[in-house]
């Protein structure tokens, strides 16, 4: 199938060019169209990697599945309905010299205006989920459009990706580029009115997005901010602006080298690539800083010195346009502010926006520069799904929207809770269906739907590392099921940066409610459930391995309903990492603290208000804890219970809650039988673990005692 784009993209490379691999979408369309303002109309064409010039647009196969019509690209057999966990997003195969090299190709003039383009692999691997959002890219000062370099390749998973590019030569005023961007937008609204459409805007193309945004209230957008140029008036680079602008021709060629310290943070830009650990591989590092320095001298050719005089007239009209007309934007918008941002006061900005935006949220990067999305650490897929901005239909889905951990969050979190899981060295333990109790988690089903029902320690210090367990052994997400303040954003928080509960969200934490445990149970997920809740979390002193558990046995009539199968288990260690010395009834006796944490508490979501005694006591505090030496964590999972087929009995409130009983006293069976357990483990405490192991032992091969 061949679709024709207004507008003639030339002198791309390989990676670049149109082409789609997705389940029909309802209008009929299955090709993505590249929308142009020439007049002229042409076939994209590429050079493949055999070096064969043909069309991007190959071959496509549908197959009836039932209703449905599912797409296959020919050459890459591409038929995609779901993420698996731990899929490869590519975070790190390409970095700023990728960026810099491409851009050589990029830059060769053509005469023709602004375009849009969509980067696509040589693999062909390039096929969005089913109903996946159109994503429109807007660059900012170098106009090239790409600055989702980085990212594309996850972003192409789960969104149409299309990137803006402004040749080095065009002059299109402002208005004219909202114009276009906007043309486009209300073409794919037209189409898909129903489903959101996504405006990521760096720097000057965040101007450009809240711009179109402000024109286009009753569109459903999702506008993602990276250090946008809104507040360019205040630039600290205002006095020098001028003596750049004048700067001679012989000493053009240092403006580059400027503006590359000045936008940016090289050793952040060079450690993309490098391999991730606790040690930087500082040799790598080097490397890769080597490499890239030589190549700054081709800003001067991406920026030239005209070129330059206009950008900067096209940034202060931008943000005069862009700023006048803010209380008109309704889109959900989600700002990434730098903290180390040389060429505009982007902290401030961020607060000042989020003041006068309807529906903002910050997330604040303190230690990186200008060029946000070209900087190591930073990836634009993961903050999406920690935030909840993605969705494909106007409001997110906890369930039907989530998108499972990649191989590289994976590997983020497992390097950011790498001394906490060295430290406490968990060792889990399952029991087979002849009660049989063996290392590891054998003993749990592999297909679901399963609810994990457990005692939650102290701070929900088992939860981290309960997860990145199940997802080495056994490939699997645990959904847990969590607080609903934990959803809910905080205005008054002023700038946020991306916290541990955001990545939860990204491994798959979900907010308790009815919707969303009948949810997971009909798509047969891992379902994780805490019944002691807050008050099991935060207990008091003398409380470890206490349960407080409700008299309602609901989520066991839940699970019947599904045919769940029931998973109890224990899980030991907090009285050998800390101590409580300040709980909540000692913080109640404190004048300001006591003030702030009941005002915190009213104003906040209240859960179980119909119960009565210690059980509907969930209010939140800090506790205050004494650090000891590590000992270890330690887990046991129970026989499961299977509920298929007593759907009928556990009707019976009188079943469902022997049921209950009988899980809860299994907990408190596994938990006993750990503590008396542990007293035989030689490497319970991290001195010996360390004098007798090497270090490089993984955690999940440190000896224990024998079950």
């Amino acid at each position: 199938m061949f679709v024709k784009a207004t507008a003639s993209v030339v002198n791309l490379p390989p990676c670049f060019g149109i082409k789609s691999c997705s389940k029909r979408r309802s209008g009929g369309r299955v090709s993505v169209r590249c929308v142009g303002t020439a007049a002229d109309s042409s076939v994209v064409n590429s050079v493949s990697s055999n070096g064969k010039v043909g069309s991007l647009f190959e071959v496509e196969r549908r197959e009836e599945i039932g209703a449905d019509v599912v797409v296959v690209d020919e050459k890459s057999g591409c038929k995609e309905e779901k993420l698996e966990p731990l899929w490869d997003d590519g975070y790190g195969t390409q970095s700023v010299k990728d960026y810099l090299d491409l851009a050589k190709e990029m830059i060769k003039p053509d005469g023709g205006p602004p375009r849009w383009f969509c980067p696509v692999s040589l693999d062909g691997n390039d096929c969005p989920l089913p109903d996946s959002p159109v994503l429109l890219f807007l660059p900012g000062m170098d106009g090239l459009g790409l600055g989702l370099i980085l990212h594309q390749k996850s972003l192409r998973k789960v969104f149409e990706v299309r990137c803006l590019h402004i040749p080095v030569y065009d002059r299109t005023p402002f208005i004219d580029l909202v114009s276009f961007v906007e043309e486009t937008l209300r073409l794919e609204h037209a189409l898909f009115p129903n489903r959101p459409i996504y405006l990521v805007g760096d720097s000057l193309g965040g101007c450009l997005a809240l711009a179109v945004a402000a024109r286009n209230p009753r569109i459903d957008l999702v506008v993602i901010l990276s250090n946008p140029a809104t507040s360019f008036d205040r630039t600290p680079l205002k006095p020098i602006l001028p003596v750049l602008e004048g700067m001679p021709d012989t000493l053009t060629g240092t403006i580059p080298y400027l503006l590359s310290f000045v936008m940016g943070d090289p050793i952040k830009m060079a450690s993309v690539d490098a391999e991730s650990s606790s040690i930087p591989n500082l040799e790598k590092l080097s490397n890769n800083l080597t490499s890239l320095l030589p190549r700054l001298s081709g800003l001067s050719d991406i920026i030239p010195k005209e070129t330059l005089s206009w950008k900067l007239k096209l940034l202060k009209s931008a943000a005069a346009y862009t700023n006048s007309r803010l209380h008109a934007v309704k889109a959900e918008v989600l700002l990434l502010a730098s903290g180390k941002d040389n060429m505009l006061p982007s902290r401030d900005e961020a607060e000042r926006l989020s003041r006068n935006l309807q529906n903002c949220k910050v997330c604040y990067f303190k230690d990186n520069g200008h060029t946000l999305l070209l900087e190591d650490g930073i990836n634009l897929l993961t903050i999406i799904k920690g935030t909840q901005k993605y969705r494909r239909t106007w409001k997110h889905d906890f369930v039907k929207d989530y998108l499972p951990p990649s191989m590289s969050e994976y590997r983020s979190a497992l390097q950011g809770n790498g001394w906490f899981q060295f430290a406490t060295s968990p060792v889990m333990f399952s029991t087979l269906e002849d009660g049989k109790i063996v290392r590891g988690l054998a003993g749990v089903p592999d297909d679901g739907p399963v609810l994990l029902v457990g005692y939650h320690m102290l701070l929900g210090l088992e939860l981290a590392p309960l997860v990145l367990e199940f997802l080495r052994e056994k490939n699997v997400i645990v959904r847990g099921i969590a607080h609903p303040a934990l959803f809910v954003a905080n205005s008054n928080n002023g700038l946020q940066e991306f916290s541990y509960f955001d990545l939860m969200k990204v491994f798959g934490a979900l907010p308790v409610t009815p919707s969303n445990f009948f949810k997971l149970f009909s798509s047969k997920s891992f379902a994780l459930l805490y019944p002691g809740g807050a008050r099991e979390a935060l207990h008091r002193k003398g409380e470890e391995y206490k349960l407080f558990w409700p008299d309602q046995p609901e989520f066991v009539r839940m699970a019947a309903k599904f045919g769940a199968t029931i998973v109890p288990f224990g899980a030991i260690g907090e009285d050998d990492i800390a101590e409580l010395v300040l709980d909540y009834d000692d913080v109640m006796k404190i004048p300001v603290l006591n003030d702030y944490f009941r005002r915190t508490n009213e104003q906040g979501i209240r859960l179980r208000t119909d119960m009565e005694g210690e059980v509907a006591n969930q209010d939140f505090y800090f506790p205050g804890i004494l650090p000891k030496v590590p000992g270890r964590f330690y887990y046991l999972f129970g026989k499961p219970i299977r509920t298929k087929w007593r759907e009928n009995m556990l009707k019976d409130r009188v079943n469902a809650k022997e049921l209950y009983m009988e899980i809860k006293s299994e907990v408190e069976k596994s938990m006993a039988y750990l503590i008396k357990k542990r007293e035989d483990d030689p490497y319970r405490g991290v001195v010996n673990r360390v004098i007798n192991q090497p270090i490089s032992t993984p955690v999940h091969e440190v000896p224990t005692f024998e079950p």
